[in-house]
């Protein structure tokens, strides 16, 4: 579904993603993990369109992207939340999924919002001032269910668990498994929490100054020594 080529994104003379080959398959769920500053947002806003890549391909069902603007990519599949969450200030709950989904399809369906507000649990909170009425917890749902509302094919979630307390955390690990299998989506995720990753994703990779340094299943990638090394800032002997 998502092949990323040789992918780099360069800021002047720093190189914040160093020529990344990676994919995510129909229905998948991967992990992207490493330090702060590896390039993991980077990645993201790449392949959003929020930032311009210096080389290498973008391929969504197999269309070369790198030239398609944000709200295509938005129509052609892809869905994002940010690690901040982003309510549209003035706005309700209702009123942010339907500006989102109109944007992600073009239209309004008021019974895919109807069900995207009962999935994240913000049914309740539907009418409320989505900027300065939700807790932490309902402005990271309110997230997951904005991108959900454009109906994607593949969900990007950059760190969705971040901030949150043991049961807020325990509640969207729930979700996110569920969703993976109700909405048939798959799932690119950034998240510090090694837990986390093992019990949701299929495949981790990770990312270090910019380069991928491991790609497999959880359990060999969390035991690589470059990985392991990469997190402690450890050195050769």
């Amino acid at each position: 579904m998502l092949r990323l080529e040789d992918l780099s994104v360069r800021f002047g003379g720093l190189t914040a993603v160093n020529t990344v080959s990676l994919s995510v398959g129909t229905h998948e769920v991967v992990g992207l993990v490493g330090p702060n500053g590896a390039g993991k947002t980077t990645l993201f806003n790449a392949v959003s369109g929020l930032v311009k890549p210096s080389s290498g391909r973008i391929l969504f069902d197999s269309t070369d992207m790198l030239r398609t603007p944000l709200h295509r990519r938005a129509r052609m599949g892809i869905g994002r939340t940010f690690q901040i969450p982003q309510p549209m200030h003035e706005l309700t709950v209702r009123e942010n999924l339907i500006v989102a989904q109109r944007f992600g399809t073009g239209a309004v369906d008021a019974r895919k919002i109807d069900e995207v507000l009962e999935f994240t649990g913000l049914t309740d909170k539907a009418e409320r001032h989505a900027a300065t009425e939700l807790a932490l917890t309902e402005l990271k749902a309110l997230e997951v269910a904005k991108a959900l509302a454009t109906n994607p094919k593949l969900l990007m979630l950059d760190e969705v668990l971040a901030g949150l307390e043991t049961n807020g955390k325990r509640r969207f690990m729930g979700m996110l498994k569920e969703l993976h299998e109700k909405f048939a989506v798959g799932i690119l995720i950034i998240e510090h929490d090694i837990e986390t990753i093992s019990n949701l994703c299929h495949r981790v990779a990770v990312l270090n100054f910019g380069e991928l340094i491991a790609d497999g299943t959880p359990d060999k990638v969390f035991r690589d020594p470059e990985v392991i090394k990469s997190y402690t800032g450890a050195s050769d002997a």
